[in-house]
């Protein structure tokens, strides 16, 4: 097991304590033997004391690590290297109607159930309508080689992973496997394919898997996907590793009644987590496209993801993340499309964009995390959502952000440190999942309640509704390029905040309605100029100096009423002209505009 770094301090031990006393939990996704309607009901349960056990132990929310640190923290995945094993020692099983035939000692045939009682390597080949069980010594190894097997079991698993410590699935030729239409409640094999146990899936050829009565596939302990070509179609969770799904590089398709991808252990804080390295990935999920009790790393592959609809489907009850992760959630490398219903890109802790590229439509918010979202390198294109990018502290430090919000588009909302983003994301509060907690939601009035808005580097543009750059606690814009076409209606600003507002570095332009209007809060720093100026979708704007250079000039791509800049060529107390289509205004650097408002900042989460 790899060290796990950033433990909780005494004070992290103290507050899960006193959270567990008042019986809180943590999310905890469906997939465990669920039925398809638990998903449908948006339910998510776990064990209170536990869950926020766990979550104390797994780290510091308000400086989310990077993908290797993340993974360090987590357990190693067991899996099956393919030089542990060689297909020329393969013994083979012959499968034929409801019956098959081996000469293998490790097999033996019981009607139309085989079953595999010694480790070692078996090739799967012919139809069987049945059953294959691996019921070996706990400690053996097992690779089944699928070679164009073909395995339908009306009454239960098509294979079932009894006992064994490590089992790989071969996939050679086209093979298919589906289970029956339902199980009972108590069964605890409730998969087309079912592994108590370790499960690695390799291979050069194609599976296609239906989970008629429930999941696609299950492993509870590790499920690692090394290669090949899988499609799943599930009535509930399409992959499931309880401890850890891992996606090496592989071909997958799946569509799923419940969750796409998943992994949900909660008792363990380095456990329940996923980790996708590479491939082609395409989820059409009811519920969350991909889910992580834990954490959700993604350093390589393209995935395409589409949850509870689409977008244009509306935010329900039930959860329909695109993404979501109860403890970090960090792209570095991949490539993500997604369209959901209900947040694009979700964690109950924290969020770090690093590199790759994520374009999202949803339904609500694009990309939100509780605690903390840093972006720090990614290109992240936010095409449709409620509000484009919220947390409690925010910050943009690299790489290029596009958002478009029908509300806030870039909001500082939400928890300010790790206790009280675990108090808000608990199963108490989650009965509501995504509702205002104490520290967000609708801003608390005019209160500055401590979040942070930090912009020191990339290409931020926003276009939004409601406030363009919103903060219920303080805002610094630092360097970068920040362009901020905010709201037409006099009800929200381009810019909003709570706390102070400052600007020391880069390039800010900010245009949007007048009634809500907000400049920087002081001169100190870089100059600025702040203007009520009205204008139309297509009016040239154009600011100039003393002595007539130009600083800035744009085309606006909506009605407006007031137009702040920040540049390194502004300086307090200097003249300056603010001219759209010819009509020249006056202005001084420094002056004019509104100290924060704190109009309302952030709905409901």
């Amino acid at each position: 097991m790899r060290q796990t770094i950033l433990k909780a301090s005494g004070l992290l031990a103290a507050a899960a304590i006193s959270l567990a006393a008042c019986d809180l939990g943590v999310d905890a996704s469906a997939g465990s033997g669920a039925s398809p309607d638990s998903v449908a009901s948006g339910a998510e349960s776990a064990d209170g004391a536990s869950a926020v056990q766990a979550a104390s132990e797994a780290g510091d929310t308000t400086d989310p690590p990077s993908a290797e640190e993340a993974l360090a923290a987590d357990e190693d995945a067991s899996s099956v290297e393919d030089d542990e094993w060689d297909a020329a020692d393969a013994q083979d099983v012959a499968l034929s109607g409801t019956s098959a035939s081996s000469d293998s000692e490790g097999v033996t045939v019981d009607g139309s159930t085989v079953t595999v009682t010694e480790a070692g390597v078996y090739r799967l080949s012919g139809s069987l309508d049945g059953q294959v069980v691996v019921d070996a010594g706990e400690d053996a190894l097992v690779v089944l080689i699928l070679d164009g097997a073909r395995i339908a079991n009306g009454s239960g698993a098509a294979i079932e992973v009894a006992t064994a410590d490590d089992v790989a699935l071969s996939l050679a030729g086209d093979s298919v496997v589906s289970d029956a239409s339902s199980y009972d409640d108590s069964a605890e094999a409730n998969a087309a394919i079912y592994a108590d146990a370790d499960l690695t899936i390799t291979g050069d050829g194609t599976l296609t898997v239906t989970g008629n009565g429930n999941d696609g596939i299950t492993s509870t302990d590790d499920l690692v996907i090394e290669s090949g070509a899988l499609d799943v179609t599930a009535a509930d969770d399409g992959l499931r590793g309880k401890d850890s799904l891992t996606v090496e590089d592989a071909t997958i398709t799946v569509d799923a009644g419940g969750d796409g991808l998943t992994s949900d252990q909660d008792e363990d804080a380095s456990r329940g987590y996923i980790d996708i390295q590479g491939g082609d990935i395409q989820v059409t999920s009811a519920g969350d496209a991909l889910s992580a009790q834990t954490d959700v790393v993604l350093t390589g592959g393209t995935l395409d993801l589409t949850s509870g609809g689409g977008a244009s489907a509306g935010k329900t009850d039930a959860s329909a993340k695109g993404v979501k992760a109860g403890t970090f959630l960090i792209v570095d490398g991949a490539a993500l499309d997604v369209d959901a219903a209900d947040d694009g890109l979700h964690s109950k802790g924290a969020l770090r964009l690093t590199s790759g590229a994520v374009t999202v439509a949803s339904g609500d918010d694009g990309v939100h995390a509780e605690v903390a979202a840093v972006l720090d390198g990614a290109t992240a294109v936010v095409t449709r959502s409620n509000e484009g990018l919220e947390a409690g502290l925010v910050t943009i430090s690299a790489g290029t952000v596009d958002i478009t919000a029908s509300d806030d588009g870039i909001n500082g909302s939400g928890s300010i440190t790790v206790e009280a983003g675990l108090a808000a994301t608990s199963e108490e509060s989650d009965t509501t999942e995504d509702q205002p907690t104490a520290q967000g939601g609708m801003g608390g009035g005019m209160e500055d309640s401590g979040e942070q808005l930090d912009i020191s580097g990339g290409t931020v543009t926003v276009d939004a509704g409601g406030d363009g750059l919103d903060s219920n606690g303080d805002m610094t814009v630092s360097g970068g390029n920040t362009t901020v076409w905010g709201p037409t209606s006099d009800g929200n600003g381009a810019l909003d905040t709570n706390g102070a507002f400052a600007v020391t570095g880069g390039v800010l332009l900010a245009v949007g309605s007048s009634g809500m209007a907000e400049s920087p809060t002081s001169t100190d720093g870089q100059g600025w100029i702040a203007a009520t100026v009205s204008g139309a979708a297509g009016s040239t704007v154009t600011v100039t100096d003393g002595s007539g250079t130009e600083l800035v000039s744009f085309t606006a791509v909506k009605q407006f009423g007031s137009v702040v800049y920040s540049g390194a060529d502004v300086s307090a107390g200097s003249a300056y002209t603010v001219t759209v289509d010819g009509a020249a205004t006056q202005v001084t650097a420094g002056e004019g505009g509104s100290a924060a408002m704190g109009g309302p900042g952030g709905g409901p989460r």
